[in-house]
């Protein structure tokens, strides 16, 4: 698959955490994708540290299902709601702000 190009280092990039199971099929797509545009991000392995998952729980309103994405501290939601953000367009604007 062919990555796209590197990002300027000048460009403000949105800090990106996902909570994450290495076992996780839609885990290693959100991952996968984020990789795929360049961008830095946190993985927070919820079987690795298992005391994380409740925070991942509260952080996420409720939500118990890996992957758990945040941009910039904002709930984005799962995989599903990642890729739909990046096909409408709108992916881009939360990982560069300001760009």
């Amino acid at each position: 698959m062919p990555r796209e190009a590197a990002i300027p280092p000048e460009t403000r990039v949105a800090k990106v955490e996902i909570y994450f199971s290495p076992f996780c099929p839609y885990c290693i797509a959100a991952r996968q994708l984020l990789e795929r545009k360049g961008i830095p991000f946190e993985v927070i392995d919820v079987l690795e540290e298992p005391g994380r998952r409740r925070e991942m729980i509260q952080r996420a309103r409720g939500r118990t299902t890996v992957p758990q994405i945040f941009i910039d501290g904002r709930h984005v939601g799962g995989s599903d709601e990642l890729h739909a953000l990046e096909r409408a367009g709108k992916l881009d604007p939360l990982l560069f702000p300001g760009g």
